[in-house]
């Protein structure tokens, strides 16, 4: 059977600080929300809608969120969905999808100690390519 094609990549902002929580087998997985916010036009008027997606990271990188991410910062991430389904405490069945996080980038720049932004060093020089570099 062949696998079929599951990746997400959002940008957004964390809705709360993020969760990080050990299960009974000793592995670290961390939860947050983040906001994704789209604008578009109907009847000429200009519309925003945000959409919210529950996330969640396993392992060494979840606990990297956990410490360095809190609520509002913005983040780059990729992943894919899941969808899992369980029994709530009245039997009733529940599902829920969210995205499973497999790489991150912190998009909100860092604050020092006297809480300015430290924008991050940028070499415009290492961007730089030719005509020459392009192979078509």
């Amino acid at each position: 059977m062949a696998n079929d094609l599951n990746r997400i990549i959002l940008i957004g902002n964390l809705t709360r600080d993020p969760e990080l929580k050990n299960t009974q087998s000793g592995s670290s997985v961390c939860n947050f929300s983040i906001a994704n916010n789209r604008s578009y036009t109907q009847n000429g008027e200009k519309k925003e809608y945000t959409s919210f997606f529950n996330c969640v990271v396993w392992g060494k990188l979840g606990e990297t969120i956990n410490q360095y991410c809190k609520k509002g910062q913005r983040i780059g991430l990729e992943g894919k969905l899941q969808q899992r389904s369980w029994d709530d405490q009245n039997g009733n069945k529940r599902t829920t999808v969210e995205i499973v996080v497999e790489n991150i980038q912190f998009l909100t720049p860092r604050k020092n100690d006297d809480s300015e932004q430290v924008q991050p060093e940028t070499d415009i020089q290492s961007n730089y390519f030719s005509d020459e570099d392009i192979p078509f």
